[in-house]
């Protein structure tokens, strides 16, 4: 019985998350077709100011700068959308946490070197094999480890731990960065919210998606000055076999 219950909303989900992806793909190239004629038509007039030195041209030169900058904007804001809308569409295959989690710290090195962050795996060598969908579990720990290294413009560390605990498979990320509050903490899942001036909003309300797509569960702890702790729950692969038949 309790099986039934599961695949049937598991059904409902994905058929939500295929008719949300269906709307974002239609609604992104409705978006892109004149957000492409902008930037050109912004490009030529940009060009036919080249040669003139004038303050009036100037002033025009530096609209047009602005104006590019806002489209550029937009385009980011619409691939996180994007990304949002498809990270329920799960392509399933039995895999290693702990080989994803390694593969994206040899990603972030050389960046978490220039920030003077360190970069520290506690990885368990007995952790059970999960049904996961590996690009969007990269995408998953992309967003999470920018969020950390946006958080410590001074240097610091990320600890990432992986461990076995009731029988499900646990993923620790750990920051020692500036942490939230709890009024941040209390909306950082809602689509659209940011604390960052020219954030999407939509990064950690991906990582949501992702998680719950892969019927697991995400928390976080933090505190201002503190740093901060999420952990991602998985099901392991003999219990979650039944979604890659769906």
């Amino acid at each position: 019985m309790e099986s039934t219950v599961r695949q049937n909303e598991h059904q409902r989900l994905t058929a939500q998350n295929t008719e949300l992806a269906t709307l974002a793909g239609g609604l992104a190239h409705e978006i892109r077709n004149p957000l492409s004629t902008i930037g050109m038509n912004l490009e030529l007039l940009a060009e036919e100011l080249e040669d003139e030195d004038s303050a009036r041209a100037r002033r025009m030169r530096k609209r047009i700068t602005n104006l590019q900058a806002e489209c550029r904007n937009l385009e980011d804001i619409l691939n996180a959308f994007l990304q949002f809308a498809k990270a329920g569409e799960l392509d399933l295959a039995e895999a290693s946490l702990n080989d994803v989690v390694l593969e994206y710290i040899g990603f972030l090195e050389p960046q978490a070197d220039s920030l003077n962050v360190e970069l520290r795996p506690h990885l368990d060598s007995n952790l059970p094999l999960i049904m996961m969908d590996r690009a969007l579990i990269r995408q998953a720990l992309v967003n999470l480890g920018r969020n950390a290294m946006e958080a410590m413009p001074g240097g610091g560390s990320i600890d990432f731990l992986t461990h076995s605990r009731m029988g499900q498979v646990v993923l620790e990320i750990i920051d020692t960065g500036k942490g939230m509050d709890e009024k941040t903490l209390s909306r950082m899942f809602q689509a659209f919210f940011s604390t960052r001036s020219g954030g999407s909003g939509l990064g950690l309300p991906t990582v949501r998606r992702i998680v719950e797509a892969h019927n697991g569960q995400i928390s976080c702890e933090s505190e201002p000055g503190k740093g901060t702790r999420f952990t991602i729950v998985f099901p392991p692969s003999s219990e979650s076999s039944l979604l890659k038949t769906q």
